[in-house]
């Protein structure tokens, strides 16, 4: 009777799989959390930028969006909105790099 498995052994085994199948999802589940996070984009106001780059002012960021040169997003109506600028690509232009656009 080496063939014939017993229902205990059964229930043994799917209790194995399933112990594995949880283990499994809970690894890919924290795999994805952690790329989403890597992914997570930052953006500062006018004020944070100048925080971020020491010695840079609120005028000197205003002139470089207004130049092109530093990319930003306007949040609120009109020009009263702030303007919100990604983390990465200020300090990639002030370490010479191209800010995305």
């Amino acid at each position: 009777m080496e063939g014939i498995m017993t229902t205990n052994r059964k229930n043994e085994l799917i209790a194995q799989l399933v112990s594995i199948l949880s283990e499994l999802i809970e690894a890919n589940d924290s795999d994805q959390v952690s790329e989403i996070k890597s992914d997570a984009v930052e953006m500062l106001t006018v004020k944070e930028c100048t925080e971020a780059v020491k010695g840079l002012s609120e005028h000197t960021v205003r002139k470089l969006i207004k130049q092109g040169k530093l990319p930003y997003l306007r949040t609120g109506d009109g020009v009263n909105g702030k303007m919100l600028i990604n983390k990465a690509d200020l300090l990639a232009y002030f370490n010479g790099q191209t800010a995305n656009k």
